[in-house]
């Protein structure tokens, strides 16, 4: 099956929020995506609420449910009580869990699983009372002993931090290597049933080779690229590159 595509949409609440102004809107330009092939929206609400605003859930939670019946929510975020309870309210299909620091401009990490192996054991249990899909943000670096830790502590899925591959874009030789310790990490994921995500800085052209090394890759979560290309071709015709991209027939 073809990898999905989740639509991170908080690059467009970044732009919104630079004025005090409805637009571009946030639930306009989520449904132009979902109507032209994204299987769902993701978004990453920060404590500072600097692009996605704690407001914007039930939007897209409505938007998903009264339009878009077969499309997921994906909500990602360091767990704090407050971000447990916005999960509560917003009732996702998945919450991929990350290990920001608030401060951080964008997630550049996975999870130090060992380290912090009782805490996500806990969090899992409440998410999973919630009936939520959980993703763990984790390293491509081919530790399949923090892929089993991953397994562990309840999670369905991993999600590869992709940051260091998409940063080779004018270095392609570069990639090679990273692109191979990414593919052992899903191969040992896949090995013990976890599912495997993808996210960060991937585009239509460095997802064909990601997919041709794990083809298996259940999902892909991607914001800036695709809305820097929307700037050029539009959202819909932009969604439906990143889905043909994706082995998607579109």
């Amino acid at each position: 099956m073809p990898a999905k595509l989740s639509v991170n949409l908080n690059a467009v609440a970044m732009l919104r929020n630079r004025r005090d102004l409805p637009w571009p809107s946030v639930e306009g330009l989520g449904r132009i995506a979902l109507a032209a092939g994204a299987s769902g929206l993701t978004v990453h609400p920060r404590p500072d609420q600097r692009h996605i605003r704690f407001s914007d859930l039930a939007v897209i939670r409505n938007l998903i449910d009264d339009e878009f019946p077969k499309a997921e929510f994906n909500i990602e975020g360091y767990p704090t009580e407050e971000f447990l309870d916005l999960c509560a309210g917003a009732a996702p299909e998945q919450v991929t869990l990350v290990p920001d620091d608030p401060s951080q401009a964008t997630s550049d990490h996975g999870w130090d699983f060992r380290k912090h192996q009782a805490f996500l054991t806990d969090v899992i249990v409440r998410l999973k009372a919630m009936g939520c899909r959980v993703s763990l943000f984790a390293d491509g670096d081919g530790d399949a002993e923090a892929v089993k830790i991953a397994k562990a502590v309840g999670a369905d899925r991993i999600e590869l931090y992709t940051g260091p591959y998409g940063g080779c874009y004018d270095a392609p030789e570069r990639a090679v290597p990273i692109l191979e310790a990414l593919g052992q990490t899903a191969d040992a994921a896949l090995a013990i049933g976890l599912a495997v995500n993808a996210g960060h800085d991937l585009t239509v052209a460095n997802l064909p080779p990601l997919l041709e090394r794990i083809p298996a890759l259940a999902e892909v979560s991607i914001g800036h690229g695709l809305t820097a290309d929307a700037l050029e071709y539009g959202m819909a015709e932009t969604v439906r590159r990143f889905c043909r991209a994706c082995g998607q027939a579109v």
